[in-house]
């Protein structure tokens, strides 16, 4: 979320369940891989043990913060969303905003695994924020982000952040992904909306989890503040902004109506060479920001 006003009352049902997200301790996640995907998982990090990484690999990554599949009319349609993902021909997105059988403003839908289904994608679920269902034979109500990949997802973990009384509990989500036969990490999360020294402290906590000298890692995200802010520098103190590298004008993506400021970002460890970056405009009322894409160049020798 953000500090948008039209969404108060949003944000004070969704910190209602601040209490039943536990921080500080990782939740393994596992992923949705169909068979066939799971063979290419084996074949791919067989063959890059075998042969290590023969060339360069370029992967097409993006964020996008999807509003619950909702316009900024507040109309929902998550078609759409899939829509604009499927245009983009990605290989990894990180998502935030996304129910799963929250409520009825999506109609109870587990959007993570709706879109990764349409977009024979897997995918991979964060929950921040789980309430108990309103009537007990139905699945808990669950916010938080996404992972959706073309790539096999080897494993997942999401870890609550530091959570300031009466705040929205947010976590990084981390994925490891198989890039033929070479391990990346793929991470997603989205920092507090109206707090610049709670952003600061998940900014921290989340180098602590990634590592102070990252590889083959990105990390994408709605992070609530702008390029010069201490919470930022101290991310893009460990990791490259792929804008600044390879991206041009301003990369405003928030908001739609009046796009105005740069919040959403693709971070990429030193290792990855951002080829290009741009804010993605093809529809910009799908959702209430715009997605950042970029292409990154993953070179080396295969790793486990």
């Amino acid at each position: 979320m953000n500090d948008n006003n039209t969404r108060t009352s949003r944000r004070s049902l969704l910190t209602a369940g601040l209490g039943l997200a536990a921080a500080g301790t990782a939740t393994t996640l596992a992923a949705t891989t169909p068979a066939a995907a799971s063979d290419s998982a084996a074949s791919g990090a067989a063959s890059g043990a075998a042969s290590g990484f023969a060339r360069p690999a370029r992967l097409r990554v993006a964020t996008f913060n999807i509003h619950h599949g909702a316009s900024p009319a507040d109309v929902l349609d998550l078609e759409r969303i899939a829509r604009v993902i499927s245009r983009l021909r990605l290989d990894a997105v990180g998502l935030q905003e996304v129910d799963r059988h929250w409520s009825d403003r999506s109609g109870y839908v587990d959007q993570a695994a709706w879109l990764g289904r349409r977009l024979r994608m897997q995918h991979v679920y964060g929950a921040n924020l789980d309430l108990d269902p309103e009537t007990p034979e139905q699945p808990r109500r669950q916010y938080g982000t996404a992972v959706l990949s073309r790539w096999p997802v080897l494993s997942s973990t999401n870890t609550p952040l530091p959570l300031f009384p009466g705040h929205e509990q947010r976590g990084l989500l981390q994925a490891a992904l198989n890039v033929r036969g070479t391990r990346v990490t793929f991470a997603v999360t989205h920092l507090q909306h109206n707090d610049n020294l709670e952003r600061e402290q998940q900014a921290a906590r989340i180098v602590e989890l990634l590592g102070s000298r990252p590889r083959r890692t990105i990390l994408t995200g709605d992070l609530n503040a702008t390029a010069e802010t201490p919470e930022i520098t101290t991310l893009t103190s460990v990791f490259d902004d792929v804008w600044p590298a390879a991206g041009s004008g301003d990369g405003f993506t928030y908001d739609v109506l009046d796009p105005h400021t740069r919040i959403d970002y693709v971070l990429a460890s030193p290792d990855l060479r951002p080829l290009t970056a741009r804010v993605v405009t093809d529809d910009p009322e799908a959702s209430d920001h715009l997605p950042v894409v970029s292409e990154l160049l993953l070179a080396g020798p295969a790793t486990a």
